[in-house]
């Protein structure tokens, strides 16, 4: 079975600074808002609608980043085929709240902060999409 699923790695500008968005999913690790494409959907509609839904936060595509896939079991319908497609997505309007049936928390973290909590509290294949997003971003982190 295969799921499709979309996101983002979400930024604003708050004058000079520049500020990521992180999830701490259900699990409690760090992550990125995404979820499962309806019927009906683009891809860049289900992340937008994905990211609004988990933070509050409606935001505007600036480019696609990466597609990553991976495999997990699920009980009932067994190995799943998983296919995420993440987005640069920078902020318009909105005010940060988390969707709790579906996450713990959502805060804005600097870059650096941000990469320290992926790397340490993250899921690994999210490491490569955190660092095109600051490429993409002209960001500069301590890896």
């Amino acid at each position: 079975m295969k799921e499709v699923s979309a996101g983002g790695v979400v930024y604003r500008r708050r004058g000079e600074e520049l500020e990521i968005q992180l999830i701490q999913d259900r699990y409690g690790k760090i992550s990125l808002a995404k979820g499962k494409m309806e019927a009906g959907e683009t891809i860049e509609q289900t992340a937008l609608r994905e990211i609004w839904e988990e933070t509050g936060i409606h935001g505007r595509i600036d480019k696609k980043l990466d597609t990553i896939y991976y495999q997990y079991v699920q009980p009932q319908a067994g190995t799943i085929d998983k296919e995420v497609h993440y987005f640069l997505v920078e902020a318009e309007e909105g005010k940060l709240h988390a969707q709790i049936e579906e996450i713990r928390s959502v805060e804005w973290y600097r870059p650096q902060e941000a990469w320290e909590k992926q790397r340490e509290l993250g899921y690994d294949n999210n490491d490569h999409i955190l660092q095109k997003a600051f490429e993409e971003l002209s960001v500069s982190v301590n890896l």
